[in-house]
């Protein structure tokens, strides 16, 4: 999943131990966090709640509670995990609480459930395990994580990396309760002996860490004995990627392991308890991306004894003649039904991934992706803009309810598809949202109160906020991930959008959005990358910027007739976003982050002059917002450099007092009232970065998010409504997109 890395200074803020720190947070009711205004300390109230879309990021994990029926936790690469209401029918968020500074523990590695004790939860959190981000840490709750006690760990995780779609990392030792094993990347295995409070390094682990491999990829109970699946093996006969413990303290390499390229790595493993039998799954790399052979084996506890039971073995041909390549990912046995088991492949694109299933043990397969009914109507954008949905990719999250044998979820790289009966699906994703947004705009007419442009599954055209939009994503071409989006102040159902596409990079629409047409041609650069775009105020000029997904910077080029024919702008910043003045036509700007130069074109973007210079450099992120309605009136967000306003068009800049960090800046309808527009900010005002609302003009602010919805980072951008006072549309790296109302 591409998505957004907040800037490397933003990381998790925690003290370095030999073992590890504890440290106690407790985070907000589940049932508050999404639904509830909350109380600030100014006596303002919000209500937060997501934009719905319905999924759109990689579900890396589900887990069945085994002792409660009705019980689940889910957990994703980027935004965070969620507990089950089975009485709702929806999934409630769980980390919303984690802030600015934590925006690296949004990333879940695993999930722990304790059997025995039902209302015990663990999460492992870390997103990133590179040296410019935080380390981990675990969380532990006592009530389902409506609260949480949290430790620091020395380690770092990497829930969005290679190997993010393995099985548990977590797991809670089958002899005891107060026993956890943690399973790490490039620290080995760490055990806690007081409920996950504090973390030891397992000594007598066999497995060899390296800074480069995957590690642990997961930890599961098999009676009393615990496997722990090792990334790091090289598949040659006699190397072991399977470990186990008998007794919790001496581990072992588990005899006759298959070996080869096609179990090289573990994937994942379920234990049906009634046969005594574990299934593991196999690839030869960690994934999701990069596995083209895998395997399925079990192994007879009791005896020792091994067999293969692949469904189909990888190499074959494709209905289009290609060859057939793929892993096998997820694995789940049915707790009521001995010897049925599920398995599914994973990262088989040309005859698309599909679920396995078998009910007895393995000798004989059945696809179910054959007889698969879909219904998407709840989240239509999952048809990807063709006839029906596909099946699944990425399929490694699967899990069997212990309680309905027929209840079979699996997750893909965009939402998490359940049946009843095994034929017929639909998504099983109310209140998972897990979008990286990258755009957005609030119309000030027309049937849509938002347009947004995301991660990997490019513009929405929102008419309803709590519903996924009918339109699905927007066609003619479809984007992946969204690049630019813009509509023409003056003319507000003139829009244009770019994007990462295999069909065209560009496209306008003369529908405030409803319906697109490509333009009729595009810079030779524009399909290696699409960048950033802009519409003057009467929708006359665009203005395109070209920046690599590596960071390299190209010429912008601008055009007069819709896309048909484009021509370059020398003096344009390469690679700067450009920024269209909402009054006036002639007027764009740019601010160049590599020299801190504010540049301004006043023949409506055919040349450009620098105007204000020695600003903060040196940072991509720095935002150049226009005020609506006003001609210069321009805000320059540069993070820790404060805030800053110029209001004759650039030529200069002063800073504005009241606060002392700003991320990103947007506008909304004004106040009652108030002669200016309503100033939305992700900043900080004193200690912490938060989100406020300003109705003079930034010389006070209310902070108007509090301590249970925070989200992590949240740097990208906001907006106000234009329509409705006090509605604001918050841009998060993993939550999707919040949005906030004044409690009534």
């Amino acid at each position: 999943m591409r998505t957004s890395r907040p800037n490397r200074r933003a990381v998790l803020s925690g003290t370095a131990a030999t073992v590890a720190l504890t440290a106690i947070s407790v985070g907000s009711g589940p049932a508050l966090a999404a639904t509830d205004a909350d109380e600030n300390a100014d006596g303002s109230a919000y209500r937060w709640r997501n934009v719905v879309i319905g999924g759109t990021g990689f579900v890396t994990g589900v887990l069945f509670h085994p002792s409660v029926r009705g019980l689940a936790y889910a957990r994703t690469d980027i935004g965070g995990a969620y507990r089950w209401d089975d009485r709702a029918g929806r999934w409630i968020p769980l980390t919303d609480h984690l802030g600015w500074d934590d925006w690296n523990l949004l990333g879940v590695e695993a999930i722990a459930v304790d059997p025995a004790h039902p209302d015990r939860v663990y999460l492992s959190l870390g997103t990133y395990a590179q040296s410019w981000a935080g380390n981990g840490a675990v969380l532990r709750s006592e009530d389902r994580g409506a609260t949480w006690r949290r430790t620091d760990l020395d380690v770092k995780l990497g829930a969005n990396e290679d190997g993010r779609g393995a099985g548990e990392r977590l797991l809670v030792d089958p002899r005891d309760s107060d026993t956890l094993w943690l399973g790490t990347r490039h620290d080995g295995l760490l055990r806690s002996t007081d409920r996950g409070a504090t973390w030891a390094p397992v000594s007598g682990f066999p497995g060899k860490p390296s800074a480069s491999g995957q590690g642990v990829m997961f930890l599961v109970a098999a009676g009393r004995a615990v496997y722990a699946g090792w990334g790091d093996g090289d598949g040659t006969p006699g190397t072991a990627n399977l470990y186990r413990t008998a007794d919790g303290t001496a581990w072992e390499a588990v005899p006759g392991q298959p070996s080869g390229t096609s179990a090289k790595v573990p994937v994942r493993a379920a234990y049906d308890r009634h046969t005594r039998e574990l299934y593991v799954t196999y690839a030869n790399a960690p994934g999701p991306n990069g596995q083209s052979d895998g395997s399925v084996h079990k192994l007879r506890t009791t005896t020792g004894k091994w067999a293969e039971v692949t469904p189909v073995k990888p190499g074959g041909t494709t209905s289009d003649g290609s060859t057939d390549t793929f892993a096998y990912g997820g694995a789940a046995v049915d707790a009521r039904r001995p010897g049925t088991v599920v398995v599914s492949t994973n990262n088989r694109w040309a005859d698309i991934d599909t679920v396995y299933r078998s009910t007895n043990g393995g000798r004989t397969w059945t696809s179910l992706k054959d007889t698969a009914v879909f219904d998407v109507s709840e989240t239509p954008y999952l048809k990807w803009g063709a006839d029906k949905p596909k099946f699944g990719w990425w399929i490694q999250a699967l899990a069997l309810d212990p309680y309905d044998s027929k209840h079979l979820v699996f997750g893909t790289g965009a939402t998490l598809y359940g049946t009843r009966d095994l034929k017929h699906w639909a998504p099983q994703i109310r209140g998972l949202e897990e979008t990286s947004v990258r755009q957005l705009i609030s119309p000030p007419a027309g049937k849509a109160h938002l347009l947004s442009g995301l991660g990997d599954i490019g513009v929405m055209y929102h008419e309803k906020l709590t519903a996924s939009p009918s339109r699905g994503m927007a066609s003619n071409p479809v984007f992946g991930t969204a690049t630019g989006l813009a509509q023409a102040a003056a003319e507000p159902s003139y829009v244009v959008r770019t994007g990462w596409g295999d069909h065209g990079n560009g496209a306008h629409s003369h529908d405030g959005g409803r319906t697109w047409a490509p333009f009729g041609a595009q810079p030779a650069i524009a399909k290696e990358a699409p960048g950033p775009i802009a519409v003057n105020a009467d929708g006359s000029a665009l203005l395109w910027s070209f920046v690599h997904w590596d960071g390299t910077k190209y010429a912008a080029h601008r055009s007069t007739d819709n896309g048909a024919t484009w021509s370059e702008v020398a003096s344009f910043p390469k690679g700067a976003t450009p920024v269209a003045d909402p009054a006036d036509p002639a007027l764009f700007y740019a601010y160049d982050t590599d020299s801190g130069t504010l540049y301004a074109s006043t023949d409506s973007g055919r040349s450009f002059t620098a105007r204000a210079t020695g600003l903060s450099s040196g940072d991509t992120q720095f935002e150049l917002v226009a005020a609506p309605g006003r001609s210069g009136d321009l805000w320059l967000s540069l993070k820790w450099n404060g805030l800053h306003r110029s209001t004759d068009g650039g030529a200069t800049f002063s800073k504005v007092d009241s606060c002392w960090a700003s991320y990103t800046l947007g506008f909304g309808r004004a106040a009652d009232g108030a002669g200016y527009p309503a100033v939305y900010l992700v900043g900080s005002t004193e200690t912490i970065t938060a989100v406020y609302r300003s109705d003079d003009e930034a010389k006070t602010w209310t902070r108007i998010n509090d301590d249970a919805h925070q989200w992590g980072w949240t740097g990208e951008v906001i907006t106000g409504d234009p329509r409705v006072y006090g509605r604001v549309y918050l841009a998060t790296n993993g939550r999707g997109i919040q949005y906030g109302e004044p409690a009534r």
